[in-house]
């Protein structure tokens, strides 16, 4: 691609995304993504729900465009409605929504098969919603449903629903892959006929990703003259989901020279607070994204990064809000453990270095997953010296759990060598005992406490009851956030393992 084009981003996360099974999102979510995509990713549009859906799905409508208008952002707001009359432009006029994404029928099967009708009748039903639209001054797009294989298997009646719709107010038509059906090069094929055919037209290009080519599907729309693209956080939506926005954006940029006005160092917080409402956890090996991608394993990579970034593309993980980290394992070596102790301010010798080594490959031997927060309490085990002084020692403690009651703990714990006892109830076993443990922080010795991002618990397969749980939670303190793990037979024993850590770290 020769000159840098501008490609427009219209991300439907709060529509196409909310179709992901089992994900629904509340009013206040929608409202809090919304913002974020507008506001801090600074998308162009979004696409926020399909018309008549719910009373709750009215509700969230209501208030985005009540926030949107307050900030101007209003146009750029848009619901999914349908040829229905009347019905979908009041349901979105009532939400005080100004655009309407409608869906069409893009292929001849569609049409006549779904809605048992000649061309010419859609078409007609199609002008009386654009024209009642335009009545209530509220702004068109059109969807022409399973253009892709409209294209494949009936060009002509695409080509003759979109000359007549040329006539009218219509200001984008939006070219969906409803099936995930297309290659690339069937892409730039479609793509092409239609621009030639329509070059002043504006098109945007809707990809799914049943066969895992939504990303490349995108890049071709670009190349083909696709002026807009939809996306969704993470890559959420129906079957195998949309292209996600974070790809897509890297993509455009690093291998196109293409603009948008996305913020790259905003996308990894915005995926988290995605992931955390839809329930979807993002693998770890998302791009971009995925905990482990800025994250070097083979010790000959991390000693490459030591000498002249050798192991480093254009991905920075800075780009994104993201820093690289060097994992520790059997094949870490001692370079990725050097990176470890230098952003730990710590120095060793070469022979401890060799020791720490030895340890950290017998642990990946073992599956463990080592933690740099778990790099102190290794050097001191190792080298058998009093490196790690433990301020907070759990003495005891006692958790319930009774039907029909609130789970109970009590716990003794020293800090500092002063000795503080504390009860309190909770949601679970954990819960209870952390929020005694607050209790002592925030209110006895009047301290902040870290706030818990994150818990995962991983079992080992084979449904040994008496296997190890490792429990790796995620804290935020003072800004820093770090990750502490805890290894027991039991869950809430390994999660207690875990925060003591925490509790240690943070005291140093």
């Amino acid at each position: 691609m020769g000159k840098c084009v501008k490609i427009e981003i219209m991300d439907t996360t709060l529509r196409d995304g909310e179709q992901t099974s089992g994900v629904s999102f509340v009013p206040h979510e929608k409202l809090m993504i919304a913002r974020l995509l507008l506001e801090e990713l600074n998308v162009d549009r979004v696409e926020v729900a399909s018309a008549r859906v719910s009373e709750g799905e009215f509700d969230a409508v209501k208030m985005i465009c009540d926030w949107a208008a307050r900030r101007n952002l209003l146009q750029k707001v848009e619901v999914l409605g349908f040829v229905d009359g009347h019905l979908s432009l009041d349901w979105i006029h009532d939400t005080g929504c100004r655009v309407i994404n409608l869906l069409c029928k893009g292929s001849l099967k569609h049409c006549t098969y779904q809605l048992k009708k000649t061309v010419d009748e859609h078409l007609s039903d199609i002008l009386d919603v654009v024209s009642y639209a335009n009545d209530l001054d509220i702004e068109v797009n059109v969807y022409l449903e399973d253009w892709s294989n409209g294209m494949k298997d009936s060009p002509e009646y695409v080509f003759q629903l979109v000359d007549a719709l040329r006539q009218t107010s219509i200001k984008r038509f939006m070219l969906p892959d409803t099936l995930g059906i297309l290659n690339p090069l069937q892409v730039i094929e479609f793509m092409r006929k239609m621009r030639k055919r329509y070059p002043d037209a504006h098109f945007d290009f809707h990809a799914h990703n049943d066969y895992d080519l939504a990303v490349s599907n995108v890049l071709a729309a670009v190349l083909s003259g696709a002026q807009g693209l939809h996306t969704t956080i993470n890559g959420l939506g129906e079957r195998a989901g949309n292209a996600p926005l974070a790809s897509v954006q890297a993509i455009l940029k690093d291998h196109f020279n293409a603009i948008t006005n996305v913020v790259e160092s905003r996308l990894n917080d915005v995926s988290r607070v995605v992931e955390s409402y839809s329930g979807i956890t993002i693998p770890a090996n998302k791009p971009l994204v995925g905990e482990n991608v800025f994250t070097q394993v083979a010790g000959v990579h991390a000693d490459g990064d030591n000498k002249s970034n050798l192991y480093c593309n254009d991905l920075l993980p800075e780009r994104f809000g993201r820093v690289r980290e060097y994992a520790l394992g059997k094949t870490s070596g001692k370079a990725n453990i050097r990176k470890n102790l230098e952003s730990l301010g710590l120095q060793l010798d070469e022979e401890s270095m060799r020791k720490v080594t030895e340890r950290i490959i017998e642990l990946g031997d073992k599956k463990e997953l080592v933690t740099q927060e778990d790099l102190p309490y290794i050097i001191s085990d190792v080298l058998k010296h009093d490196g790690v002084n433990n301020k907070v020692k759990l003495k005891s403690y006692f958790v319930t759990l009774a039907n029909g009651l609130k789970p109970m703990a009590t716990l003794s714990i020293e800090i500092d060598g002063k000795l503080y006892e504390e009860s309190s109830s909770g949601d679970g076993q954990y819960d209870a005992f952390v929020r005694a443990l607050r209790k002592i922080y925030k209110i006895t010795l009047g301290r902040k406490f870290p706030m818990l991002l994150n818990y995962a618990v991983s079992i080992p397969p084979g449904g040994r009851t008496d296997a190890f749980v490792q429990t790796v939670i995620t804290w935020s303190f003072n800004d820093k956030v770090f990750r502490t793990r805890g290894l027991d037979a039991d869950q809430t024993e390994a999660a207690i393992k875990a925060t003591i850590k925490m509790l240690n770290i943070i005291e140093e």
